[in-house]
């Protein structure tokens, strides 16, 4: 057997293992920045993040950031904070209204992820039932949706961050186990589609197979080290859709 050969057999195995994989898949979770869109293309997470440090000056709370915090790059990471320090808070409500305001700014300029809007659709026309479980607002999310035409491919099934729920994020399976018991979905028959730890970890909580969409060598890292195995990580959705639409037409 020639290096190509042996190269072509991985190809056509793996093909066929996705194949049965999304043909005993009847219900399919997915977050949402990352594999069905890039949130934060056209409006940076660094700039939401210096917005919300800003907002809390001018509140007069900025004191009750540490310096790390105060220069931290991750918006959700500032609103975690919060919510783990002051929970149920007037001031945790006000936070995740100010970061769910620039998450809907972020919406009207996101970058769709490559095959996400096909994937979707056709999973769709081969009878699958979906659902979005996400850290970031619904709100965020349906505006995303409705913008693309695809909010009828999810509906009612969008589950995502509320300040009255910020300890049920995941990694926490609850937004995981929320979507399966309103769709009526056994586990086994569900798969979850995330590009982080924390949506790989949520998901084996929940006991649902996990496929991670890696688009950096870090998030592949990252999903590594939790315990993702190679063969479920993707840098494209393309084998994915290829997979769907060959159950699609069998």
């Amino acid at each position: 057997m020639t290096p190509e050969t042996g190269r072509a057999d991985l190809v056509t195995r793996a093909a066929e293992e996705l194949r049965e994989l999304v043909e005993r898949t009847r219900y399919v979770l997915f977050d949402f920045d990352g594999p069905i869109c890039r949130l934060f293309h056209g409006y940076p997470a660094t700039e939401i993040a210096r917005a919300q440090v800003k907002w809390l000056k001018d509140q007069g709370r900025d004191g009750l950031l540490t310096e790390e915090e105060r220069f931290s790059q991750d918006p959700h990471g500032v609103l975690s904070t919060f919510a783990a320090r002051y929970p149920g808070s007037d001031l945790l409500t006000d936070l995740e209204e100010h970061l769910t305001r620039h998450e809907l700014r972020a919406a009207r300029v996101a970058w769709p992820t490559v095959y996400a809007d096909p994937l979707i659709q056709t999973w769709v026309a081969v009878g699958a039932q979906l659902a979005i479980v996400t850290n970031n607002s619904a709100r965020t999310v349906t505006k995303y949706l409705h913008d693309r035409g695809l909010f009828s491919c999810f509906t009612p099934h969008i589950y995502g961050r509320t300040a009255r729920e910020m300890h049920f994020l995941k990694p926490h399976p609850e937004t995981l186990n929320r979507a399966l018991r309103a769709m009526g979905a056994a586990p086994e028959a569900s798969l979850m589609i995330g590009d982080t730890d924390s949506d790989a970890n949520a998901a084996r909580a929940a006991g649902v197979r996990f496929l991670g969409y890696a688009s950096s060598a870090r998030a592949v890292r990252r999903m590594r080290d939790a315990g993702v195995p190679e063969r479920d990580i993707m840098n494209s959705l393309e084998p994915l859709l290829n997979a769907v639409r060959a159950v699609k037409h069998s």
